[in-house]
């Protein structure tokens, strides 16, 4: 193993070049969230779900609490073990909640007179859950394994951020900008600490990798329709905060939503939630590459008859004609939507429930969101665009801020027949006079949209499982999907990871520890053959403070470079690695 050490002097004596965003798109062949297996499982394996994605949580046998935590945070603090969160909790007063590797949270249940456990990441304060591939940070419900555990037992986790949202939904005036109120809680909350928007979107709300959010998105007011939080809610986060690793199970509403903000998200997990799988409003403008989306053909929204489970759902606002500045505009490439007839299994109507899954993508509201490189398999209805000001941001040039783009994207058919459904399956769905069968196909050859492939041709290791038997999105090497994505549109921008990614670094192997640092930090890495190794560190706004080339190889395997961080300044700063051409980039937090 060869140990490195740099000083930070030496990093800030480096040349400050051209900025650029610290998010870097990887530029992959495949589409989809997966690449080809290797014939490999576990750590080093390139599923990116492996030793910490859990598919069988409903009868994972989590220990009894340990502490209790209830009441508002007002001061930096720490958790470890087993917690039980009990009620609402805010994590205030600009602090910073840590939560240790393979700590468990287990959310207070709720009932009519019961009030759930709930965190909130108010804004200007951070949650910083840094789990591990070995340990990740699970949030679930406090009910016992196996029949008792279900969709909205507890409420979920909320970060509030400061970055610009494009509605005020406050009761109180408005003043420079917007702000808003989660969704669910069906009352301004008198201090604040359920709001969210600002002027800042380069905010930063924390960290979460390699986290688990199980049972959360419980109706806090079950006779108010729209009164449920989600697994994951994203209020105004900005573009400052890290989320990777994440998986979303078994949400009584969303998964994942979106409200504005600008945050960049990596591996990402929405797995059999109620309603929809990846929600996208209110000005929302990040990035997201490689999510996995799974819906069970059992588990939809049927709390009301108009309500339907997709898996993206778009809109710009809800209040026409949906204008507002930003824009929703997120960009998502290489995510793999399963949908309720993945495989074309037919399913008998369950109560109703079936009937409410609707379109792998629902795109409406003057919205301008971007779709790439993505497989969207057995929906019950493929693509749904809706509203006059949508075919304006499609038709919009290229180039203009307005414009949105579906492309290079698979929508495979569901079986010809599901059980006893009476059910329109489409590939399109009309919106009268805007988007019809005709506009839909010449569209689709346009923007190569492709609807013949199947589910088999796209060929997954083992995609289409049981409940609780591990699936493998990875794709065989004769799947049709294995080439032909592309990443020439303009929307991607922010440079590029290399394609080698995989093969050069084992995954998951770098890491940054301590972090957050003060006097020093390791770099720490494992690579599968001797190599020239460079380390670059750069400022928030992505300007190159310096790049450090060794010399010498490093050896196969593992690796550290030490980095004496003492003379710059607290802050949020980035290190990338690069092995032969392939890169990954990590956050690195300085805090003196």
């Amino acid at each position: 193993m060869k140990k490195i050490y740099l000083s930070a002097a030496a990093l800030l004596a480096g040349t400050i070049l051209n900025a650029q965003s610290p998010f870097q798109w990887t530029s992959t062949s495949y589409k989809g969230a997966f690449p080809v297996t290797d014939g490999t499982t576990g750590p080093s394996s390139n599923d990116w779900t492996s030793g910490w994605a859990n598919w069988d949580p409903e009868s994972t046998v989590y220990g009894a609490p340990t502490t209790t935590i209830t009441g508002d945070i007002s001061a930096n603090t720490t958790w470890s073990g087993i917690v039980y969160l009990n009620g609402f909790v805010h994590v205030i007063n600009n602090s910073v909640l840590t939560i240790q590797p393979g700590t468990i949270i287990r959310g207070k249940q709720t009932d009519a007179s019961v009030t759930p456990g709930v965190l909130v990441i108010s804004r200007g304060s951070k949650i910083h859950a840094v789990g591990t591939q070995a340990q990740p940070i699970i949030f679930t419900s406090i009910k016992a394994e196996n029949t008792t555990r279900g969709a909205g037992d507890w409420g979920g986790v909320v970060l509030c951020g400061n970055a610009r949202v494009n509605l005020h939904t406050l009761s109180t005036p408005k003043g420079a900008f917007n702000e808003m109120k989660v969704e669910g809680f069906v009352t301004d909350e008198p201090n604040g600490y359920r709001h969210f928007g600002g002027n800042n979107d380069a905010d930063n709300s924390g960290i979460m990798s390699y986290c688990r959010i199980e049972f959360a998105g419980v109706s806090l007011n079950p006779s108010i329709l729209n009164s449920e939080i989600n697994g994951l809610t994203l209020g105004g986060v900005g573009s400052g905060t890290q989320l990777d690793h994440i998986q979303v199970s078994f949400s009584g509403d969303d998964s994942f939503e979106w409200f504005g903000g600008t945050v960049d998200n990596k591996y990402i997990i929405a797995f059999r939630g109620k309603d929809d799988d990846f929600d996208t409003d209110n000005g929302f403008s990040g990035r997201t590459q490689f999510g996995l989306a799974v819906r069970d053909p059992y588990i939809a929204d049927d709390s009301d008859p108009s309500y339907e489970s997709n898996g993206f759902e778009c809109d710009n606002n809800g209040v026409s004609p949906y204008l507002g500045l930003p824009l929703t505009k997120a960009v998502f490439s290489n995510c793999t939507m399963v949908g309720p007839y993945g495989d074309g299994t037919a399913y008998g109507d369950i109560a109703g429930v079936n009937t409410h899954h609707k379109s792998g993508a629902h795109l409406r509201r003057n919205m301008a969101q971007n779709i790439f490189n993505t497989l969207f398999i057995g929906h019950t209805r493929g693509l749904r665009y809706q509203q006059a000001g949508t075919l304006d941001n499609i038709n919009s040039p290229s180039t203009a801020d307005s414009s949105c783009f579906y492309q290079n994207n698979i929508i495979t058919d569901v079986a010809a027949t599901a059980g006893t459904l009476t059910v329109n399956q489409l590939t399109f769905v009309n919106d009268a006079g805007v988007f019809d069968q005709p506009w839909y196909h010449t569209f689709a050859a346009a923007n190569n949209v492709d609807t013949v492939t199947t589910a088999a041709q796209i060929n997954f290791v083992n995609g289409f499982t049981a409940l609780g038997n591990v699936p493998d999105y990875r794709l065989k090497a004769i799947s049709t999907v294995a080439t032909g994505a592309l990443f020439t549109n303009p929307k991607f921008v922010g440079g590029f990871v290399g394609v080698n990614e995989l093969t050069n670094i084992v995954e998951n192997s770098f890491v940054l520890y301590p972090n957050p640092a003060s006097q020093n930090t390791t770099i720490s890495f494992n690579i599968v053959e001797k190599n020239n190794v460079i380390v670059s560190v750069y400022d928030v706004l992505g300007n190159l403070i310096s790049t450090m080339t060794q010399s010498s190889e490093f050896e196969k395997g593992s690796n550290t470079v030490s980095l004496n961080t003492s003379s710059l300044s607290s802050g949020i700063y980035y290190v990338s690695l690069t092995v032969n051409g392939a890169k990954e980039t990590k956050k690195l937090v300085i805090n003196h």
